[in-house]
């Protein structure tokens, strides 16, 4: 029980958390000012403005600078992992959920006579855009700034 304490102490783990979850909620205020309604369903969803996963990353690398120093190998794991997730968010998602939206397209050309054909669609809403991911590691390095205090 000693180790779940000692990960709640964990502050740089914490604010990364919460640059995440402020991610999360100000993707349903997105939302609701681009759609004019409430769909609680993109705090659980993955893309949209801004990205999560740049937040988190972004606070976890500044954190760990902070703490352990910005000339750490500490801090050059975490740096390198959050180029490599923000990389992957506009990259390799974004690819795969175009490549998904074509496919659903085709599928809905091809089999739309035949309605006992009841595959799922394919997710397209995947990864991020470059200003998602720039706009999450802004609200990351914001979130580190303002929580600086506590490391």
């Amino acid at each position: 029980m000693q180790d779940i304490g000692n990960i709640l102490d964990n502050r740089v783990l914490l604010v990364a958390l919460i640059a995440c979850l402020i991610a999360q909620a100000l993707k349903l205020v997105v939302e609701i000012v681009k759609h004019r309604k409430l769909n609680v369903r993109v705090l659980v969803t993955t893309g949209g403005m801004p990205s999560a996963h740049s937040a988190l990353v972004t606070a976890l690398a500044a954190g760990v600078g902070q703490t352990l120093g910005w000339a750490s190998p500490d801090f050059a794991v975490a740096i390198v992992f959050a180029i490599i997730v923000m990389y992957d968010a506009a990259g390799v998602r974004q690819a795969a959920g175009k490549q998904a939206r074509i496919l659903n397209q085709m599928i809905d050309e091809l089999f739309h006579e035949k309605p006992d054909f009841s595959q799922d669609r394919l997710k397209e809403l995947l990864g991020h855009t470059p200003v998602q991911v720039i706009a999450g590691s802004a609200l990351g390095m914001t979130i580190y700034w303002l929580a600086r205090s506590a490391y």
